[in-house]
């Protein structure tokens, strides 16, 4: 559902692309060397029960700008109807981003989702990794 009417429903820059562009609905300045804002996009969902939603940077506005989303990915659960905030922050030591109406801020990618519930056991099952954590395999 449109907060706005003005605002285009999410989609997909291109046939068969995973993400929905997500836009901008305010004019709004991510500070450089770390600034953050919140960005509304106008848009609520409905997700199926066993679906939610990946909010997840543009790779083209990281690339270019140092832009990305700062709770990358950011997670909507099925039962959440509020607008859709974009979370942004700006790793750009220098230049202030500025983020226009209408602007592509991050994709929206829906995923199902198994529902489960958890078991305590005392002890777990081997596996060839184990408890290796980072880089246990090697560096590059």
């Amino acid at each position: 559902m449109r907060v706005d009417r003005a605002s285009p429903l999410p989609a997909p820059a291109r046939p068969g692309d995973a993400g929905l562009d997500l836009r901008s609905t305010l004019q709004v300045t991510v500070p450089a060397a770390g600034g953050r804002a919140l960005v509304p996009t106008g848009i609520k969902l409905e997700l199926p029960p066993g679906h939610a939603g990946l909010v997840l940077p543009r790779s083209g506005l990281a690339l270019a700008h140092g832009i990305t989303c700062l709770n990358s990915p950011g997670l909507i659960d099925s039962g959440y109807r509020g607008e859709i905030g974009v979370i942004l922050v700006n790793h750009d030591p220098r230049a202030d981003f500025e983020v226009h109406v209408g602007d592509r801020v991050a994709q929206l990618v829906v995923v199902r989702v198994e529902q489960v519930a958890l078991v305590e056991y005392e002890t777990l099952g081997a596996s060839e990794r184990a408890d290796g954590g980072f880089g246990h395999t090697g560096v590059a």
